[in-house]
């Protein structure tokens, strides 16, 4: 299969926005972990803290992962186009496969970041009475007994 220059090109503004959504996920986060520093420091509710820092640990270390990613992405898809331009075909295809699969990484991580992220609100709320969290199939044997 021959591949245009366009086809690339066409992952640049889905890439920029991605990279958008994991930076503004790295400045929600590590604004977190500075508010998590100044109640450490205070000592409050250290062992809810507790869990939540390595929990952000964990998540950081995700991101910089997803970015990193990204931007491999980003590269792969410009090295992909020079090949094409130098008419390089089986090499365009084999980066332009690579940059797919580094792509799918990414926005995999993304989504396991994505869970983590509801398991530290989840430690954030821990410490609230008859705030339990019920699986979907309760929620709703719950709903219907109810009414």
């Amino acid at each position: 299969m021959d591949i245009s220059i366009n086809t690339p090109a066409l992952l640049f503004p889905a890439i920029s926005l991605v990279m958008l959504a994991y930076t503004n996920r790295f400045l929600a986060l590590s604004s977190r972990v500075r508010s998590l520093h100044d109640k450490y420091q205070n000592h409050e509710q250290k062992h809810i803290i507790h869990g939540q820092i390595k929990n952000l640990r964990y998540r950081l270390k995700l991101i910089k992962n997803m970015q990193a990613l990204g931007v491999i992405t980003f590269l792969s898809c410009i090295l992909c186009m020079f090949f094409i331009y130098q008419q390089y075909t089986l090499a365009a295809n084999i980066v332009f496969a690579f940059s797919l699969i580094s792509f799918s990484a990414s926005l995999a991580l993304s989504l396991l970041e994505i869970q983590l992220s509801t398991k530290a609100l989840e430690l954030e709320l821990s410490d609230m009475e008859g705030l339990e969290d019920p699986s979907v199939i309760e929620y709703f044997k719950r709903k219907f007994e109810k009414d």
